[in-house]
This record gives C-alpha cells, sequence and structure tokens, in this order.
C-alpha cells in the first residue's frame, strides 16, 4: 500500500500539495442511492474569449480582432455525506470493534481536503459509544481492513478527494458494558472543506484550485449524516452434525446412503433474537430427500415442513433448504433437520 503523505491540508503555502490525488481518495461507489454530482466547469480553468469585427476597405474586406478575455472559473466548495450501513450494526454490552460506515462525496468542482468528525454524544439516543479510530478506506473495497485501512489524523491525512468523486470512511467504537439490551446509540460523521466552511458564497482570495478564489457552495462547505447502533445481548451458536445409514445397514458414506444433517441454533444472553432463518445449501454429490425438512422449538416436539414456499417456515428452492425461525428468546433452541441422498 502506498505511503500515506504528512499532510492533506490545502492552505496558501501548501496549494502544490492539495491538488494531488491520493491513492485512497479512489471513487466509491458501493450504494444504490442517487448520486450527487460536482458543480459544473473544473476549478482554475481558464475560459477565454476573442471577439472579432469584419468591414471592407477598397482593398477587399478586413478582419480585426480584440484582446483575449480571460476567465479563470472559481472553485466552488461542496461536500455530501451519506451512511452506508443497510441498517442498524449490532453491538454488545461490553464490545468493541463496532464498524459503521460513511461516504464524503465531493460535490464541489476542484480537488478538496476534507477534515472529518465523529460525534458520539448528540444526545436523543439511548447510550454513548467510546470513539475509537475514524479509518480511511486505503484499498478502495469499502469493507473495514483492520491494519490494511488508514487511521484518521486530524490535519495530517485529510482525505483529499476529486469532483465527483467519494471516499468511504469507517467509524470503529466500543460499547460500555452496562447497556441495556435494544438500546441505540446515534453516531454523526461530519466533513468540512479545509479551506473554508460557512455562509454559502463566502469567498477566499487566491485559495481555489488553480489560483481562482474558492467560494462556499450551497452545501455551506459541511455535511454530516447519522449511522446507528444497536445492543443485542442475545448471541447465537448454531452447530451442525450428520448421521449415515449405508443401503448394507452400516453407517458408510457410500453411494446410496442416507445422510440427515441436523442444525441446532442455540441462543443465550438476555433478550431475543429477532428474525431467525436458518438456512444450509445440498452438498455437491449428494441429492436432496423430498419432504425430511423438519423443525423442532426447545422441548416441543419436531414438526414436519413442506418444501414449497408456503404457510409454514421450511422451503427447499433447488438448491438449499432454508428455515424461518421467528424471534427466539435468550435460552431456547431451535433445531433444523433434513436428509440428502449420496449419489
Amino acid at each position: 500500500m502506498s505511503s500515506i503523505p504528512l499532510s492533506n491540508r490545502k492552505s496558501p503555502t501548501l496549494s502544490s500539495i492539495r491538488r494531488k490525488r491520493f491513492p485512497y481518495c479512489a471513487l466509491m461507489l458501493l450504494s444504490t442511492s442517487t448520486p450527487v454530482f460536482a458543480a459544473g466547469t473544473i476549478a482554475g480553468t481558464d475560459i477565454e474569449n476573442v471577439a472579432s469585427a469584419t468591414f471592407d476597405t477598397a482593398g477587399g474586406p478586413v478582419t480585426i480582432t480584440t484582446n483575449t478575455v480571460t476567465i479563470k472559473v472559481d472553485e466552488l466548495l461542496d461536500v455530501a455525506v451519506v451512511n452506508t450501513d443497510p441498517g442498524d450494526v449490532i453491538t454488545n454490552p461490553g464490545k468493541t470493534g463496532s464498524v459503521q460506515s460513511f461516504r464524503i462525496t465531493n460535490t464541489g468542482n476542484g480537488d478538496e481536503a476534507f477534515a472529518l468528525n465523529v460525534d458520539v454524544a448528540s444526545g436523543g439516543d439511548d447510550f454513548d459509544p467510546t470513539l475509537q479510530h475514524i479509518v480511511i478506506d486505503g484499498n478502495n473495497n469499502g469493507l473495514y481492513d483492520a491494519g490494511v485501512d488508514v487511521v484518521y489524523v486530524a490535519g495530517a491525512n485529510d482525505p483529499v478527494i476529486a469532483p465527483d468523486q467519494s471516499q468511504t470512511v469507517f467509524v470503529v467504537t466500543s460499547t460500555p458494558l452496562s447497556t441495556a439490551n435494544g438500546a441505540r446509540a446515534s453516531v454523526g460523521m461530519t466533513a468540512t472543506a479545509v479551506t473554508g466552511a460557512g455562509i454559502a458564497g463566502t469567498s477566499f482570495a487566491g485559495q481555489g484550485q488553480g489560483g481562482g478564489n474558492a467560494v462556499i457552495g450551497s452545501s455551506t462547505a459541511q455535511a454530516a449524516a447519522n449511522g446507528f447502533l444497536v445492543v443485542q445481548s442475545a448471541s447465537l451458536a448454531l452447530v451442525k452434525s450428520a448421521s449415515i445409514a449405508d443401503p448394507f445397514g452400516g453407517q458408510r458414506a457410500v453411494p446410496g446412503a442416507l445422510v440427515t444433517y441436523r442444525l441446532v441454533a442455540t441462543v443465550s444472553g438476555d433478550g431475543a433474537l429477532n428474525n431467525l432463518v436458518i438456512t444450509d445449501p445440498i452438498p455437491s454429490g449428494s441429492a436432496y430427500q423430498a419432504g425430511s425438512l423438519t423443525l423442532q422449538k426447545s422441548a416441543s416436539a419436531a414438526v414436519a415442513l413442506t418444501d414449497a414456499a408456503d404457510a409454514d417456515p421450511g422451503t427447499f428452492n433447488g438448491t438449499r433448504v432454508a428455515v424461518a425461525a421467528g424471534n427466539v428468546p435468550a435460552g431456547e433452541t431451535r433445531t433444523v433437520t433434513f436428509k440428502v441422498v449420496i449419489q
């Protein structure tokens, strides 16, 4: 992985640094949300214009031209931030290393460095997690890779993002040991243009890309988004076993032998696990035995399930079995069995 520059902060004395595009600032479009596009012509572009006039003389037509008028496009400072988690990120009491994902998009028209800030104590929620790190997605894969991705240090490696480009950033937190099951916490990510932020239309003379001015856009050059953590005290253990009955009365794995798979899901801790679904693909080299799917709830007897997608919670779709076990309280088990024949 390429080394991280000591400073990506943009300032009048570091104008050459701010025009670089660093490897970790590549486009990360991992969400299906509507993209936000940068504002028009790239900052620093010279728009040149020359007018002309033609008139007739005794010697023929004559054309004259004006002087060249050059207008340098100013840099518009704008940014957008979104949380890209599909929903609340599950954590547990005392857990460290809970990871939330955010995407910072430069919606201005010039390369810009952005300072990052996280708020874990915004109020109005159930608990305040502890911030461990802000981490920049160093290999641009959209996934948190501890030891590979780059820990953010304010003012030292503020991400420089090109117009229309995005940077994925991770927030890593820990959860207090005393938090109750079901408690939620809001975690806010704010990105602010290093050149400046505030009232739209404010101008910073000579600080734009290419030597022009930098002008704060409609976003105020600062944007924020929130993601949520939810405490789930209940935990799940899933254990799989198999028993074999061969055609000769033994337990050998020969063609024609019947294999019974048993999946035991045990919920422990406090509260419940909601919408538990147990799935298992049919192994290669075997064939599912139709009508063999069952579900057992704790001390109750096993109930046969149909293979079709109907009123009962079991299905076989041709390649795997699935059982929707529902909400399972801590201290209970759900056991799924099905059979295959070795081919």
